[in-house]
């Protein structure tokens, strides 16, 4: 069945982008980071997608809420693809990515720490002269307490 030229299996950027969730110039940034191949065109040049675009255009998005960079999705959708694969290598991939967020997450908790420190140790009354958010930041001596 087709609409306008259109085979309905096919659709536009911005049908593709709906399906998938994302704002249309999403779609071409994928395609000039290599992360979707290029889109077939119609014979009046319209760029069409399939199901199967919106469906790794899903995946982008989901591995990205995990913490993925783009060359990591990259290689996670290569893996994806190569049958020569196994699991143990994605498994790696996901280990990796969780010990860098654990990494984050410690790194997160210690500027938490040392941040309520800051606030604790300042009543916001008086002068910045004397305040001792801005001092510590500015004291080298105040590095070991801000446990950074």
């Amino acid at each position: 069945m087709k609409k306008r030229g259109i085979d309905m299996k096919s659709m536009t950027r911005g049908v593709v982008a709906a399906r998938a969730g994302v704002h249309p110039e999403t779609v071409r940034y994928y395609e000039r980071r290599g992360l979707l191949p290029k889109p077939s065109r119609t014979a009046s040049g319209y760029r069409i997608y399939t199901e199967d675009d919106a469906a790794r255009i899903r995946f982008i998005k989901r591995a990205q809420e995990l913490g993925f960079t783009l060359e990591e999705i990259r290689e996670l959708l290569s893996l994806r693809v190569d049958p020569g694969t196994d699991r143990r290598a994605v498994r790696e991939h996901a280990a990796a990515k969780l010990a860098d967020l654990e990494g984050k997450i410690r790194d997160l908790e210690r500027m938490r720490q040392a941040l309520s420190t800051l606030v604790t140790a300042c009543d916001g009354c008086g002068p910045t002269s004397d305040c001792p958010i801005l001092d510590a930041l500015q004291s080298d001596d105040a590095l070991p307490v801000l446990a950074l």
